[in-house]
């Protein structure tokens, strides 16, 4: 899908044909869109469908004609109902004329660039366009973490209560997001790095400062995703050790209870056997049946007792 937006008096506004200014933003584009905004732009296609691959690492390639800046964005993947967090590239490519995003699904990032819920925000002026979109995708990082973080609060308190695996596979989700969330972090880190060195990119006063605190939220975001990924690590291994524990508990208990069954069984084995009458006790008293039930139950609690006393039960 393509779509064309120029800023004009402070607002943004979509438009149906590009023009010198605007901004042309792909979603998912086919190959026939594609070749289209190749060649009204003089872009490799290749270019174009970087993004298009979710392994595609983040870089900034300088050309003659323009510049492609690729970089991971976080993104929300619906898995067995649930909502879970991965990233996926992003391309920004800065012509002459107009500045290109190619991204494979709508994302909040643009979204808002869109909806012109972004102040200061210009169009035209691309090199600054291009460092509000990297500000955004690490305050995007930022928001996702912090939900991450709620979630992981939620699934603890469960566990609580749980000796279910369900629970520690969630856990085990949420520390695949921040895998994910750690790499792509270092890997816009460099190009953000690169960016500063670049005088191709940087036009305006402010586009300095406002890297910089681009670089300062990506930073921040990979201490949070360092910091989260740890107590998550330590939360796993905590509650994976406490159900094991809670495991062997009640296999203890169930055999305690076992051992204490089988006597009244033993006894009953004994009395049971197909032998004379004659030499077994109580064989010829009209109580016997009492007396070696009573001696059994008596058995029973005595052991009951023992075990009570070593805190088996």
């Amino acid at each position: 899908m393509i779509r064309i937006f120029k800023t004009e008096d402070g607002t943004i506004h979509e438009k149906k044909e590009m023009q010198p200014g605007s901004w042309i933003a792909l979603t998912n584009p086919t190959a026939s869109e594609i070749m289209d905004v190749a060649d009204a732009c003089r872009i490799d296609p290749d270019h174009l469908k970087a993004p298009l691959d979710e392994e595609e690492r983040s870089r900034i390639e300088a050309e003659d004609e323009y510049t492609l800046i690729l970089v991971d964005i976080p993104s929300i993947e619906e898995r067995n109902g649930k909502d879970w967090f991965v990233t996926i590239p992003m391309a920004i490519i800065t012509t002459k004329d107009v500045l290109i995003t190619v991204c494979l699904e709508e994302t909040p990032i643009l979204s808002s660039f869109m909806d012109g819920r972004v102040r200061d925000f210009h169009t035209f002026m691309k090199t600054r366009f291009i460092l509000q979109i990297l500000y955004k995708n690490a305050t995007q990082y930022l928001q996702y973490l912090r939900i991450i973080d709620k979630k992981s609060e939620v699934i603890e308190n469960k566990l609580h209560q749980s000796q279910k695996n369900e629970e520690l596979i969630e856990l085990l989700e949420l520390q695949k997001s921040l895998v994910y969330f750690t790499t792509s972090l270092r890997s816009n880190e460099v190009v953000l790095e690169r960016l500063l060195k670049i005088d191709k990119i940087k036009k305006y006063p402010e586009d300095t400062d406002l890297l910089e605190d681009v670089i300062i939220e990506n930073k921040q975001a990979m201490e949070m995703t360092s910091i989260y990924n740890g107590i998550l690590s330590g939360t796993m291994d905590t509650f994976a050790s406490v159900i094991s524990n809670n495991l062997n508990i009640v296999m203890k208990f169930l055999a305690t209870v076992t051992i204490v069954m089988s006597i009244p069984t033993m006894v009953a084995s004994f009395y049971g056997m197909n032998v004379l009458p004659k030499g077994m006790p109580f064989a010829d008293s009209p109580y016997g049946f009492w007396i070696v039930l009573g001696f059994a139950v008596a058995l029973s609690l005595i052991v009951a007792y023992i075990f009570n006393k070593k805190d088996l039960f």
